[in-house]
């Protein structure tokens, strides 16, 4: 064969696995929301690793590459759609880096025995690097949030998002297994842990609830329009909400409706500040006075130097108005606040929608009300492990998660925020309420389950009777363990098999030459061997 089939040859295949890497990101795409295969998470993680199997790191590296990108960019197309095409595809590229190290961990540890154990541990340490940085991290496109209606969801219940992650990833890593192992034994063996593995969560439940229940109302007073635009209609938003409690509060009168013990409203439901705007303040507390019992708002407060904003959710009193607050502590980076603005105004001029910064704050959201102790989230917080946990840690019977979705219109964007909801409902053993300004609120039971549910930009309203529980799962208990000793595993093994390597190397340049007998010039070596 000539040498330039033979590169003809390598290009084929080079560009065969890159072509690969693509589908199996599309696949994983197809595991979440509005599609919901989550089946196709198990297969992701194994595709890829069979694709960069004893590869160049070069080619492990495009291909980890290309897969994120294939993942990421179908994954959240949402993101551009007020913004233009730059802002998701610049974000799409952010998150697509990360999975260069996760294409070289998987072609260097599957030279380790029990590989698919590696990979998983690699694929979890990958997961909380790109959830940490920058400007705090990103958790969209988790594995563990394909899996809310999977038999992998039980898991969350011990060790929370890392765990189920980390059991999706090995299941993957199993079946590759079984497609490169010649052992016949070893096959069946790797196959009946990868279904034992699945069907693992099905043996786990949130304990029990262990408190009264209580009846909580959510309102959806919903926007005049779809996108970016409906904040130049904060008054309109506002008084939907007004209008909708006041229409609650006629309907519990009537007895067509329970008397809820607490309200809650969602994010944005009072951009207009009620503290500076007696207009808006007067006919808040008017619907709270209405429905007589706690109502949780939303509202934009300025700082004190006017400088920046804070999203706040505030427990407004009959009577004697607002009162405990809470400030939201993870703002999203080029939502809520601009990063390098200067250099973002080059790309788009949307970053002037966002004039002030969000602040962040610093304490656990938690209200002790007379209805029982509520845990608060606001908006992509619930992506967030330690935000969520710390809320139940702090005292949380029952999660409460404010929201507006409505910037992204009707895309999938709703859909899979719900299901981080329904996964933080199992991972904590709690109720969770969902109120969103424009859909979908929802309630969610511990288990995962969601009980009751309001449609995409529509006026409704949800009462339901809860349970409150102060019992805790295992992940409450254990909180970031398993995810560091999961971590720990991948840079235990990528660190022994760097070691390993090193003292091979050195071994080698240590070895004695092999000796070779002088030949006198112009003697072949075979007379010089008959001397």
């Amino acid at each position: 064969m000539s040498v330039s089939a033979v590169g003809k040859a390598i290009g084929g295949r080079t560009l065969a696995r890159v072509i690969g890497a693509i589908l199996a990101g599309l696949l994983l795409a197809f595991a979440f929301q509005p599609f919901d295969l989550w089946f196709l998470a198990v297969l992701a993680p194994g595709l890829l690793a069979l694709l960069v199997r004893e590869q160049s790191l070069k080619l492990s590296m495009l291909s980890g590459f290309v897969f994120g990108l294939a993942f990421f960019l179908p994954l959240m197309w949402w993101t551009g759609l007020e913004v233009g095409p730059v802002p998701w595809i610049l974000l799409a590229l952010l998150q697509a880096a990360f999975f260069v190290p996760l294409g070289i961990g998987f072609t260097l540890v599957q030279r380790l025995p029990a590989w698919p154990l590696w990979i998983a541990a690699v694929w979890v340490a990958v997961e909380a690097l790109r959830g940490r940085v920058p400007w705090g991290g990103l958790t969209w496109g988790k594995l563990a949030f394909a899996q809310v209606d999977a038999p992998f969801l039980g898991l969350g219940a011990l060790g929370g998002t890392p765990l189920v992650s980390f059991a999706v990833a090995l299941t993957g890593g199993l079946l590759a297994w079984i497609v490169v192992n010649r052992n016949m034994r070893m096959r069946v063996a790797a196959g009946l842990a990868a279904g034992g593995l699945t069907m693992a969560g099905l043996l786990v439940s949130p304990p029990a609830a262990d408190g009264e229940t209580v009846t909580i109302a959510t309102v959806q007073g919903n926007v005049p329009v779809m996108g970016l635009d409906f904040n130049s209609r904060a008054r309109v938003v506002t008084n939907n909400h007004v209008e909708v409690t006041e229409r609650l509060a006629a309907d519990v009168a009537s007895g067509e409706v329970e008397q809820p013990d607490i309200v809650v409203w969602p994010e944005n439901s009072s951009d207009m500040n009620p503290y500076r705007d007696q207009q808006t303040y007067d006919n808040i507390q008017h619907a709270v006075d209405t429905i007589g019992v706690p109502v949780f708002v939303n509202v934009r407060v300025p700082t004190e130097d006017e400088q920046n904003v804070e999203n706040t959710a505030v427990l407004w009193h009959p009577e004697t108005g607002p009162a405990e607050s809470y400030i939201k502590r993870h703002p999203m980076p080029f939502g809520e606040y601009i990063p390098m603005r200067n250099i973002a105004r080059m790309i788009t001029d949307a970053v002037d929608r966002q004039p002030r910064d969000f602040v962040s704050g610093d304490e656990a959201g938690i209200f002790d009300t007379a209805a029982g102790s509520i845990g608060m989230a606001i908006c992509f917080e619930v992506g967030f492990d330690a935000i969520v946990r710390d809320a139940v840690v702090e005292g949380g019977q029952v999660l409460a998660v404010q929201t507006n979705n409505a910037t992204f219109r009707d895309s999938p964007m709703t859909e899979q925020h719900l299901a981080m909801s329904r996964f933080r409902a199992v991972e904590h053993g709690r109720t969770v309420i969902v109120s969103a300004l424009a859909g979908v609120s929802a309630v969610v039971a511990p288990d995962g389950e969601v009980l009751q549910r309001a449609e995409l930009f529509t006026q409704d309203v949800l009462v339901a009777e809860v349970p409150l529980s102060d019992a805790r799962t295992v992940a409450t208990a254990v909180g970031t363990w398993p995810e560091w000793i999961i971590v720990a595993l991948a840079l235990g093994a990528l660190g022994g098999l760097g070691l390993t390597t090193l003292r091979r190397g050195r071994a080698v340049d240590a070895a004695p030459a092999e000796k070779t007998d002088m030949v006198p010039a112009g003697m072949s070596s075979e007379a010089g061997s008959r001397m």
